[in-house]
């Protein structure tokens, strides 16, 4: 018997089977899904409800102080209130509700909070720093109507001292877009970081860690409280101290003294190294840069035609004039060239060729030492055709000139010390002439050094030769377990013979201390001072003035350098800015003026006085 199948029995077995297989695909579609979320995407998923339920509040460390070589604050730290965006929280519809009540633009407080969105819906962005009072308190007021604003409390830069002692601290700054590019994991949008002197070159160790706070938050973003009663929180730690060789005093005794000037001076410790002060002028206020900095206020800087950020006391490149000649002195001496009784006579120039050299007078017959006390250019123009320049520029390379000193700075210039491959490589061989040696003969033409390479020069010929490795920190301080990491002074010693220096030396005492020393005015009471004076030929104006020197003579306890541009010659200038520095720190005081005698009474005018009893 047989039986078919009705077409309506045909279509339903037919609909059942499609019902099957899409319900077998959607069920292992399902299944992949679900193993996806629970296994291989858990991590990722996880972290990402969890910052649903979860704020991570950051909490700033304070940063590390600086504090001057007798335990003085340089760098104080203040506190200061930031206004925090979270982008996921934040309705941009109550955007202008808080640029009104911050003062800011609205189109800049989008921007910043667009960047906060690019980097994290759920992080919170810095969009105004250093905010007072007065805006605290209204933002506090409409905190109700402004979902995800909130306040962070981070600390500024307080300078207590008299001294602005801007180039050698440097500043702090937001962090900018570049930087942030190249920067580790610790930085976020809004950061502050630090970008010139210290405050850049020691910024790992002055920021110290950032610690957060986890708190639990609904789902409209409204925090509820501490998540798991904070068990996961961590605590800030503050940056470590700088503890510097600098005497924040003298810096700004220095300071004043060039406020008027252009120009730099540098003042080290002869027997380590150690910054005692450094100055360049014109400087700038570091304070402008703690908390909110005005954006005009950093256009107004880098518009100054003075150039207050430019450091001069590292960074410049000036012809050193006449403070140079021990380096010709010692090359002539140490190759046995000359001794003291070796003589030039100097008639006031010399000729080479059909073009006279000057010199500023007439000096008569003179030894090296004589030569030194009164800086007699035609003594050095002759010696210098005596020596030629490769074992001048061997003697230059033993003080490191054309180096960099290595100071804890970034910013620093190597400056330049020519020799026979520089001026084939730039004029070519053959095409320069022995005119070139005589400029460089009195610290003219190509050479180029930098105040801070001057002092460390006058503190090797200070010390019979050493020559140090300047430094500002003279340690680090962790306030945390109150332990100190010391810097290891760096130094070498000069490979020249001990009666080759003493010559020099002696020249040096000279020029201070004996009739016809061009450095008299360097002279500090009580102290045997050494030192040279300079005047640098300028081709774009007036000369520079130049000194150099170390004190006391036979255990020298200060070095210094002192350029001041466009101001001619440096004993009339330079040297007198020296002396009163190096009084200041050897006697704590300015002495010279307590012991000068009382002026005596004028004598009576006898004439007057009887004319007028006369005429009464």
């Amino acid at each position: 018997m047989s039986s078919s199948l009705h077409p309506d029995d045909i279509g339903n077995a037919r609909r059942r089977r499609v019902l099957k297989v899409t319900l077998l695909v959607m069920l292992a579609i399902l299944s992949v899904r679900l193993y996806q979320l629970q296994l291989l995407y858990h991590t990722e998923l996880g972290k990402k409800s969890e910052e649903n339920i979860v704020r991570s509040i950051v909490k700033e460390p304070i940063r590390g102080y600086i504090v001057d070589r007798n335990g003085a604050l340089v760098a104080d730290v203040g506190p200061s209130f930031s206004v925090t965006v979270t982008p996921a929280e934040f309705d941009m519809r109550n955007l202008p509700l808080l640029a009104s009540l911050l003062g800011v633009d609205q189109g800049a407080l989008a921007d910043r909070i667009a960047k906060g969105r690019a980097y994290s819906r759920f992080a919170a962005t810095r969009v105004e720093r250093d905010i007072d009072f007065q805006t605290l308190s209204a933002l506090e007021e409409n905190l109700y109507r402004l979902p995800g604003i909130n306040f962070a409390f981070e600390s500024k830069r307080i300078y207590p001292s008299k001294a602005r002692a801007s180039h050698l601290l440097g500043y702090c700054r937001e962090i900018t877009d570049a930087q942030l590019a190249i920067a580790d994991d610790y930085y976020h949008q809004g950061d502050m970081i630090g970008s010139a002197g210290l405050e850049a070159k020691y910024e790992q160790k002055l920021r110290g860690d950032k610690g957060y706070e986890l708190l639990s938050v609904n789902a409209r973003g409204q925090i509820i409280g501490p998540f798991e009663e904070g068990k996961n929180d961590r605590d800030p730690k503050e940056g470590l101290d700088l503890l510097l060789s600098v005497d924040i005093g003298l810096q700004a005794f220095a300071e004043s003294l060039m406020t008027n000037y252009r120009g730099a001076l540098v003042a080290l410790d002869p027997s380590d190294g150690g910054i005692l002060a450094l100055v360049s002028k014109p400087d700038y206020d570091p304070s402008i840069f703690s908390g909110l900095m005005e954006p005009q206020d950093w256009v107004t800087l880098n518009a100054d035609t003075t150039h207050p950020l430019f450091n001069r006391a590292t960074m410049t490149r000036y012809p050193p004039g006449s403070t140079f000649k021990m380096v010709l002195a010692a090359a002539a001496l140490q190759n046995g060239v000359i001794d003291t009784n070796f003589r030039f006579t100097c008639r006031g120039a010399y000729t080479l060729g059909n073009r006279p050299y000057k010199d500023m007078h007439v000096h008569g017959s003179v030894n090296i030492i004589e030569a030194i006390q009164r800086s007699c250019n035609v003594f050095f123009y002759q010696l210098m055709l005596k020596v030629d320049l490769e074992p001048w520029y061997e003697v230059g390379k033993k003080f490191h000139f054309g180096d960099r000193t290595g100071i804890d700075l970034s910013e620093e210039n190597e400056g330049l010390l020519p020799n026979t491959a520089y001026f084939d490589r730039v004029f070519g061989k053959g095409r320069w002439t022995r005119g070139y040696l005589l400029s460089l003969a009195i610290g003219q033409g190509e050479i180029g050094v930098s105040p801070l390479q001057m002092a460390r020069y006058a503190a090797a010929l200070g010390t019979k030769g050493m020559v140090v490795q300047p430094y500002l920190v003279r340690a680090t301080r962790n306030r945390r377990d109150n332990t100190l990491t010391v810097t290891e002074p760096v130094h070498e010693t000069l490979d020249l013979r001990p009666e080759v220096l003493d010559i020099i030396r002696e020249g040096m005492r000279r020029v201070v201390n004996e009739q016809g020393g061009t450095g008299r005015a360097s002279k500090v009471p009580n102290v045997v001072v050494a030192g040279k004076t300079g005047t640098a030929e300028n081709p774009h104006g007036e000369d520079h003035a130049w000194y150099i020197g170390f004190a006391p003579f036979d255990d020298p306890k200060i070095a210094i350098a002192v350029m001041l541009e466009n101001e001619g010659q440096g004993g009339a200038k330079a040297a007198p800015i020296a002396g009163l520095v190096m009084e200041r720190y050897l006697h704590g005081e300015i002495i010279r003026y307590k012991y000068r005698p009382a002026p005596k009474p004028a004598p009576k005018d006898t004439a007057s006085t009887i004319t007028q009893v006369t005429a009464e």
